[in-house]
């Protein structure tokens, strides 16, 4: 359901005092290097506006030349991600959340990824890196019924995963800033699509090296950068994600990193994690981008009633295009997660003794 007119107008105020001074103080400087290898030698990979909540802003990402690394450039500061991450998550858009990474959908993808790590350990407790309101959790826990399953996450929802017993303990922050606190506490971790929303990949990397114990198992799964739909799509291939997505990391560097850190890789797969949206997702974007707006906070004023009878009956004449991107996506899935196509990729990687 879509939100409320007044909670809609009871936000805008504080939208427009944030956006009175503009967008550009939401952005860092812009980098000359790259943040991976520190290569000078960068190419705009990408220019786009926020196509998913149309909120101000122009983003760019920049890709490294030398060693692949693609990073938003310049990069949102914390304000900056405060700003648009909010009301997407959480507040208006929190019953839109909830269904969206609940969905039954998911679960098969959840067991997946389970029984992928469950080939290498059995782990006794297991934390969740950006774990939202614990959904993977809850799906984990059917199949590990004796594993302990806590989630960390930034937002507010990680208290409410606990309250619904989808986790044993809650921590709310930065992975970066609890591991000392959290050192040597788990023998599993997962970072379902979480480092390519983090202001420093390495950090969270060297994080979850302190908190896991020697011998523990780190999952992870991130977008592929060399999925050849984000060339097809350019602007509309939808994990790019502007602008919240602020690192697109080839598996290259990844492997590297891990073994710097002092990793082992077990397994690597391109396959399972796939999620067949490209096309249909693509039509959305398209779609939201040119159809009359909808009412939301940072509009300066609502929308009359013609252009919401407009949206409305433009968005019944469209159906069909989405839903045939919808029914392409589903059928070519099992070719498509078997080539370059791929969207995303996963690493599983075992945590070395330390040195003696």
């Amino acid at each position: 359901m879509s939100p409320s007119v007044q909670a809609v107008a009871d936000r805008r105020p504080a939208y427009l005092t944030a956006l009175a001074q503009g967008t550009e103080r939401f952005h860092e400087p812009p980098r000359t290097d790259c943040p991976w290898c520190g290569s000078a030698r960068l190419r705009t990979r990408l220019r786009t506006t926020d196509l998913l909540q149309h909120k101000p802003g122009t983003f760019t990402v920049d890709q490294c030349r030398s060693c692949g690394h693609s990073f938003q450039n310049p990069r949102l500061t914390r304000e900056g991600l405060d700003f648009y991450y909010r009301d997407f998550y959480d507040g208006l858009h929190a019953e839109q959340a909830e269904k969206v990474f609940g969905a039954r959908s998911s679960v098969p993808r959840h067991r997946r990824a389970v029984r992928a790590l469950a080939r290498f350990i059995e782990p006794e407790s297991w934390l969740d890196v950006g774990t939202g309101r614990g959904h993977f959790p809850a799906v984990a826990r059917e199949l590990l019924p004796y594993t302990a399953f806590d989630g960390l996450d930034l937002g507010s929802g990680v208290a409410e995963g606990r309250r619904r017993g989808r986790i044993e303990e809650a921590h709310r922050g930065l992975l970066p800033d609890l591991a000392p606190e959290l050192a040597g506490r788990y023998d599993a971790m997962s970072m379902f699509h979480h480092l390519e929303h983090s202001l420093d990949p390495r950090e969270e990397l060297k994080a979850a090296h302190r908190v896991l114990r020697p011998g523990g198992h780190l999952l992870i799964e991130v977008p592929d950068p060399e999925s050849r739909y984000a060339r097809l799509l350019g602007k509309w291939w939808v994990p790019y994600f502007q602008p919240q997505h602020l690192h697109f990391i080839p598996l290259a560097n990844l492997r590297t990193e891990l073994a710097a850190l002092g990793f082992t890789v077990v397994a690597v797969d391109r396959r399972e994690p796939h999620v067949p949206l490209d096309l249909s997702a693509a039509c959305a974007l398209l779609l939201s981008r040119y159809l009359p707006d909808r009412d939301t906070p940072w509009r300066t004023r609502a929308p009359g009633a013609a252009r919401r009878g407009l949206r409305r009956a433009l968005s019944y004449a469209a159906a069909p295009a989405f839903v045939a991107c919808y029914a392409a996506d589903r059928l070519l899935a099992p070719l498509v997660s078997r080539t370059r196509f791929s969207n995303a990729y996963r690493v599983i990687a075992r945590r070395n003794p330390d040195p003696a």
